[in-house]
């Protein structure tokens, strides 16, 4: 699989490898190999208590160059840690943790829980959405695109979000998606096709009255940076036996949502980040918490122990935020059926295929060295990928696997994949959730011109909608790491198996 040349570019100079962040060391380098088809090992060594597993191919490797590697070596060295601490195809440099990274922790045994293993975006995540039409019946694309532009709020404010009240934000907090539904933002067909039904259970929520105040008018609004939505169609079946039980088909119309819990999640991440590295000290060991007697390689992994008070409120309070994004996602899809239905008559028979999170904490069971682990799973930028016998899976998805949503990028395509038929893969259930970024936002910028590429991708038939021509620069199909290459990865590591690429063709940005 080959990757169109870039668009919308002007000459770049050459990338340096960056400074390494404080707290991440360079050793990972003199203890990597090969470790099978698209993996490599980094071996445990220094204060590491388990292997790091990278999805990565010595090509892949070559062209490495931040130092997120060295953070998942410390992600290996947390306390509780169990299996391997694993990053994703996708994988490239986040706060603390690495943006693809796995790590489980063992809650029985003191493992600990991070807020840097989640994320600022809590249960940022995707929606897919089938419709019942092909490309040829969206008559007067430019009218619609417009349409969607203007229905669908996009950007860092959150104008345009839904005025909940009191009582309607609390649900919402307590409820998820159903809360949504019952407000009218959703349906309740949809909450079947969504990771856990869309509700992550909790009862002591504790958000500071900023998140709140933050999430009160945010809800049914994209946000910005990678977040959109994307109409496209089913360019290939990779899988035809779970592309039927997926719904899919080739020349479908698709549309693909990608947001989170907007300034809500972040102020919850902040608030308990703030929290948890003000009780870690520096010392010539690392960074110690006297209060749990724990030690990490970098304050940016600030971690309690699951079973803490402090572990708990802030696993409560992570809750809270991934309702209020599976909600959101809800309420954009409602807004997205109401813009069909003006544009058309008729919302195409709109269904949810699935809605994944990518940035979250779950609490699971998994055979670790054959013991069964009550772990906490965290996954920062990567998706579940559940086998076709899992309890928690509908049963249209047996015998097929959990879909596993991909968007690439808004020039080339994204992938619907599959988790395993039945059973689990070595990866605690995980898979990758994008593309992965290879040009930091500055660096897009920089060397982006972002009217240029608006221009080339409409010549290629994908007419995009953004606020600025910044967003089109740091977005850009060259910031981002070849989606072909990492679904090939993906896959050689026997992590999901390909099922459909869809292809943009109008894209929605903040």
């Amino acid at each position: 699989m080959s990757r169109p040349a870039p668009i919308g570019c002007r000459r770049r100079k050459r990338l340096q490898t960056p400074m390494l962040a404080q707290g991440v060391s360079d050793t990972w380098r003199e203890h990597i190999e090969p470790a099978g088809a698209g993996l490599h090992r980094i071996k445990k060594h220094g204060a590491m208590r388990v292997d790091a597993m990278l999805v990565a191919d010595s090509q892949h490797l070559s062209n490495q160059t931040d130092e997120s590697p060295g953070q998942l070596a410390n992600t290996a060295a947390l306390p509780g840690v169990v299996g391997n601490a694993w990053a994703m195809a996708d994988f490239h440099f986040g706060y603390g943790f690495p943006i693809g990274g796995v790590v489980a922790t063992d809650i029985d045994q003191g493992g600990v829980i991070s807020p840097g293993g989640v994320g600022f975006d809590i249960n940022c995540g995707v929606r897919l959405c089938a419709l019942d039409l092909e490309q040829k019946d969206l008559h007067d694309m430019k009218k619609l695109g417009r349409r969607l532009k203007g229905r669908i709020p996009a950007g860092p404010s959150a104008k345009g979000g839904v005025d909940l009240t009191e009582s309607g934000m609390e649900s919402i907090l307590s409820e998820g998606a159903k809360a949504a539904v019952e407000l009218g933002l959703g349906h309740h067909d949809d909450l079947a096709s969504m990771e856990s039904n869309g509700l992550l259970e909790g009862s002591e929520r504790g958000l500071s009255e900023r998140a709140m105040k933050r999430g009160s008018l945010s809800l049914g609004t994209l946000g910005s940076g990678n977040h959109f939505l994307e109409l496209q169609v089913v360019e290939n079946i990779l899988d035809v036996e779970a592309a039927n039980a997926f719904g899919l088909r080739q020349g479908q119309v698709t549309a693909m949502i990608h947001t989170g819990s907007r300034g809500l999640g972040h102020q919850v991440c902040s608030d308990h980040v703030s929290g948890l590295e003000s009780r870690y000290k520096q010392t010539a060991e690392g960074w110690y918490a006297e209060d749990w007697d724990l030690t990490l390689p970098d304050r940016q992994l600030a971690a309690a122990p699951f079973h803490s008070r402090e572990g708990q409120a802030y696993f409560e309070a992570m809750q809270a935020a991934g309702n209020y994004a599976f909600a959101n996602r809800s309420a954009l899809t409602q807004r997205l059926r109401d813009t069909l239905r003006a544009h058309l008559g008729t919302d195409g028979d709109l269904e949810v295929i699935y809605d994944v999170c990518h940035n979250i904490a779950k609490v699971e069971q998994h055979v670790v060295h054959g013991s069964t682990c009550n772990c906490c799973v965290h996954r920062k930028g990567a998706t579940r990928a559940l086998g076709g016998d899992h309890s928690e899976l509908a049963s249209k998805f047996s015998g097929v696997g959990q879909p596993v949503l991909v968007p690439g990028d808004m020039g080339t395509a994204s992938y619907v994949l599959a988790g395993p038929i039945s059973g689990s893969n070595d990866a605690f259930s995980s898979s990758c959730h994008g593309a992965g970024r290879q040009l930091s936002r500055t660096q897009a910028r920089n060397s982006i011109d972002g009217l240029a590429l608006q221009e080339e991708l409409a010549a290629k038939g994908i007419s995009v909608y953004a606020n600025t021509p910044k967003v089109l620069s740091e977005e850009a199909p060259d910031a981002y790491k070849d989606v072909d290459q990492v679904i090939r990865l993906t896959t050689e590591a026997g992590l999901a198996r390909p099922v459909a690429k869809l292809r943009p063709f109008c894209v929605i940005k903040g």
